[in-house]
C-alpha cells in the first residue's frame, strides 16, 4: 500500500461523510490486495460519522491546536472546580464560551473550504458546540475528540467533575469517643473505680469488634463493587463490538442498495432500448408485408392479361 493504514484513516475521517463508504471499500480492497489481513481489518472497523462528528474531526485534524487549547482550558476548569475558586471558575467559564463558539466557527469555515457548495448550508453546528462543550467538561470525551475519528456528537449533562465519595474507615488510633471522663473517685470506693474500668473495658473491645466488622463489611462490598465492575465493562465492551457489527452491516447493506439501484437504472435503459428496437422491428415487418401484398397483386394483375 502507498499510504499506511493510519493516513488512510485519517483520509476517511477527512472526507465528508458521504464519501466515507465508498472510501473504506477502496481502502480494504486495497489492503486486501496487498495481503495485508491486520490493514483491512482495521478499515472494515471504522464506523462512518455524522456530518456533526465529521465537522470536529476536521478541527482535530487540520487545527489540532485548537483542540489543544480546549484541553488545556478543561484542566484548568477541573482544577478551579476542585479548589472552589469563585473568581477563577467564572473567568474560565466566559472563557469557555469564547474558545467554543471560535472552535464552532473554525469548524464551518473548514467545512466550507472543503466543499464551498455548503456555503449556506444547514449544517449541524449546535451539535458540534455540544461536543466541544462535553468535552470540557468530560476528559474521555476530550481524548476521543483528539484522535480525529468521531463518529457521532457527544453531549454531556451539566458541565464539571462529579465528586467521588470519599469513605473513611475508623482505625485503631481514631480520637477518642464523645464519652465523658469519669470523676475521680476516693479510695475508700474502689469497687466503684473497678465497675467503671470494667464498663470503659467492654464499650472499647465493643468498638473494635464494630470497626473490625464494619473493614469486612467494607471490604466484601469492594469486592463485589469490582466484580460487578469487571462484569460491567466485559458487558459493555460485547455491547460496543455488537452495535460497530450490526452498524457496519448497515453500511454493507447501503452500499448493496446502492449498487442494486444502480442495476435497475441500467436495466431501465436496456428494457428502453429493446422496446425502441421492436417498434422497429415492427415497422419493418408491416413495410414487408404490405410490399408482398403489392407483389401478388401485381402478378395477378399480370397473368390475367395474358392471352389464352
Amino acid at each position: 500500500m502507498d499510504l499506511s493504514t493510519d493516513e488512510l484513516i485519517r483520509r476517511l475521517y477527512e472526507e465528508p461523510p458521504e464519501n466515507f463508504v465508498a472510501g473504506r471499500a477502496q481502502a480494504i480492497a486495497g489492503a486486501r490486495r496487498a495481503g495485508d489481513k491486520e490493514a483491512a481489518k482495521r478499515l472494515a472497523a471504522l464506523r462512518k460519522p455524522t456530518v456533526a462528528a465529521w465537522l470536529v474531526n476536521l478541527l482535530a485534524l487540520r487545527r489540532p491546536d485548537l483542540i489543544e487549547d480546549l484541553v488545556e482550558l478543561a484542566t484548568a476548569l477541573r482544577q478551579a472546580q476542585r479548589s472552589l475558586k469563585g473568581d477563577e471558575l467564572r473567568e474560565l467559564s466566559t472563557q469557555r464560551r469564547q474558545v467554543v463558539s471560535a472552535l464552532v466557527r473554525a469548524a464551518q469555515q473548514l467545512a466550507v473550504e472543503d466543499d464551498p457548495a455548503l456555503r449556506g448550508a444547514k449544517l449541524p453546528m449546535a451539535e458540534v458546540e455540544a461536543t466541544l462543550t462535553a468535552a470540557l467538561a468530560e476528559p474521555q470525551i476530550a481524548e476521543q475528540v483528539r484522535t480525529g475519528r468521531l463518529v457521532k456528537a457527544a453531549t454531556y449533562a451539566g458541565f464539571g467533575e462529579v465528586p467521588r465519595p470519599r469513605l473513611r474507615l475508623v482505625t485503631d488510633d481514631s480520637s477518642p469517643s464523645d464519652e465523658e471522663e469519669p470523676e475521680e473517685v476516693e479510695e475508700e470506693e474502689p469497687r466503684r473505680v473497678s465497675a467503671v474500668d470494667e464498663r470503659r473495658r467492654r464499650a472499647e473491645e465493643k468498638a473494635r469488634a464494630e470497626r473490625a466488622e464494619k473493614r469486612r463489611e467494607l471490604k466484601r462490598e469492594l469486592t463485589a463493587a469490582r466484580t460487578a465492575d469487571s462484569k460491567a465493562r466485559t458487558a459493555l465492551e460485547r455491547a460496543e463490538e455488537a452495535e460497530r457489527n450490526a452498524n457496519h452491516a448497515v453500511d454493507e447493506l447501503e452500499e448493496q442498495i446502492a449498487e442494486l439501484e444502480r442495476q435497475r437504472i441500467v436495466a431501465q435503459a436496456e428494457v428502453s432500448r429493446r422496446k425502441l428496437a421492436r417498434r422497429s422491428a415492427e415497422r419493418d415487418a408491416s413495410a414487408a408485408r404490405r410490399r408482398v401484398g403489392d407483389v401478388e397483386a401485381a402478378l395477378e394483375d399480370l397473368e390475367a392479361d395474358e392471352p389464352v
